[in-house]
């Protein structure tokens, strides 16, 4: 009588398969069961622990007054700090001639200002050059009383052509024994003076329209004035 058992050979994966498709040989998970029992170690504390002391037996604790450190600083390559000085040097360079990397506002002598009701973002926005400049005058040089009436002559032929985005000249100050008269003055006229009312921003210039030595303006169409407001409070 023929045994119903049939053996099998696997050569390739194929094969296998093959033997599934056709349902000839089933997987059984516990087919590996007994295998996975006998492989397991059976936790034993104390003989572990008699097995540490046996592979430890001998063995000193050394004294720290025994312990050399020796190691040495890492330093870099001559050709690494070779290339550190000449990036740096090259920095320096477009910095002093194209004005390269050196951010105005980040510095002490930067300056902005927003009108009533107006939105925070619109001095950075006028700094950045979101808007175009139409119309600009040079302070620089003059006393305070001849600034003022440039100053005001501007501003009225400004308004009155219809001119949005200005800017204005008046120097860093630097000679000043204190602080800058110029540039005080033209942020008080703008923050204090009539003309407040017809700003909407200002900010100081960025690098190649004078940077901390002039201030791009902003202008209103038409003046904030009390009724203006009035109107505007009852929406």
């Amino acid at each position: 009588m023929k045994s119903s058992k049939t053996s099998f050979t696997f050569k390739s994966f194929k094969d296998l398969k093959f033997l599934l498709k056709s349902r000839s040989f089933k997987f059984s998970p516990h087919l590996f069961s007994n295998r996975a029992k006998k492989t397991e170690r059976k936790v034993d504390p104390e003989n572990d622990k008699r097995l540490f002391m046996e592979a430890m037996a001998g063995v000193r604790k050394i004294s720290r007054k025994n312990i050399v450190e020796n190691y040495k600083k890492y330093k870099f390559p001559k050709c690494m700090n070779n290339y550190t000085e000449a990036e740096t040097l090259l920095q320096l360079k477009d910095l002093v001639k194209h004005g390269k990397g050196f951010i105005i506002a980040d510095t002490p002598e930067y300056i902005e200002g927003a009108g009533y009701r107006v939105h925070p973002e619109f001095p950075r926005r006028l700094h950045r050059g979101d808007f175009s400049i139409q119309a600009h005058i040079d302070l620089h040089g003059l006393n305070v009383k001849d600034a003022h009436e440039a100053f005001e002559k501007f501003l009225k032929g400004a308004v009155r052509s219809g001119k949005r985005g200005i800017l204005i000249v008046h120097g860093r100050g630097l000679s000043s024994p204190a602080k800058p008269v110029l540039k005080t003055k033209v942020y008080e006229w703008l923050t204090s003076g009539p003309w407040r009312k017809w700003i909407i921003a200002f900010s100081s210039a960025r690098s190649y329209d004078g940077g901390a030595g002039a201030t791009y303006v902003l202008l209103r169409q038409r003046p904030f004035t009390k009724r203006f407001r009035k109107k505007h409070k009852t929406r």
